[in-house]
């Protein structure tokens, strides 16, 4: 389950969403996002979903790697669709006492079903494409302007890619931990709620102490390497907008057209 977990992990490739500026693809990330949540009528879901399916086709990424980062959310996925089916008034269907399952209720979970899945879809095809050092520099260079009102963008962007990068390492510390408490007897399966988080108190305490290790070795090679934050500091590779960002950019615009347009212009 744990190593179904692929946000920050990185999938090299040479296709189109490899290729572009990570700064474009972080703004057009947050962009798709947020129209994720705009969305209303079942033809702006139909549009959005074969939209997304697009973007995981020419991503390059395998649809098996980044279908199974869907996996360790399913449960809260399923949990908010029910939310959603017992908790939305409308036309009732089938009712029990109190407890009543409406038309707009199903309606209602079906699309947040999949608006979350969409989400988590969008949010994935960014960091698998990108490495944490070109996402480093482009959330670095679109936070620079803000540099001016005092915010420490380069430390900002350092933090964020720090955070990205290690998440899947601490996965698989913990997944290790789990498989040596295991074979020591430890059950993480059987059980209530209560007697479950009992059991991964033995696993919390060497993860936090490999997380402050880490951390630790981490900050002694910077310093060993003279790192002194973005003053002064050079990259290997710059990265540049291309054509490719600017026809993705007037594509995507074109799509978010098509997508509202209909709604605004009715």
């Amino acid at each position: 389950m744990i190593s179904n977990i692929t946000l920050g992990q990185y999938v090299p490739g040479k296709s189109i969403l490899h290729r572009l500026d990570p700064r474009t693809k972080i703004i057009w990330t947050i962009i798709l996002m947020v129209a994720v949540f705009l969305m209303e009528s079942w033809q702006e879901y139909v549009m959005m979903g074969a939209f997304t399916i697009i973007l995981l086709l020419i991503s390059g990424v395998p649809v098996k790697q980044t279908l199974k980062g869907i996996k360790p959310l399913l449960l809260i996925l399923i949990i908010t669709g029910i939310l959603n089916l017992f908790f939305i008034g409308g036309t009732p269907i089938f009712q029990i006492g109190p407890v009543k399952i409406t038309y707009e209720g199903i309606i209602s979970a079906i699309k947040v079903f999949f608006r979350l899945v969409m989400l988590v879809i969008i949010a994935s095809l960014m960091t698998l494409t990108t490495t944490p050092m070109a996402l480093t520099d482009g959330i670095e260079k679109l936070l620079k302007p803000l540099q001016r009102i005092g915010v420490p963008a380069h430390e900002i962007a350092m933090m964020m890619s720090i955070a990205l990068r290690f998440i899947p390492t601490l996965l698989e510390e913990t997944e290790r931990i789990m498989k040596a408490q295991s074979s020591r007897g430890a059950d993480f399966d059987t059980g209530n709620i209560i007697a479950r988080v009992k059991s991964f108190i033995p696993i919390l305490v060497p993860l936090f102490v490999s997380a402050f290790k880490r951390a630790e070795e981490l900050a002694e090679a910077m310093e060993s390497r003279c790192y002194r934050g973005g003053t002064g500091r050079t990259r290997m590779k710059e990265i540049h907008y291309t054509p490719l960002d600017l026809t993705i950019s007037l594509l995507s615009v074109a799509f978010l057209g098509l997508l509202f347009g209909a709604r605004f212009l009715s």
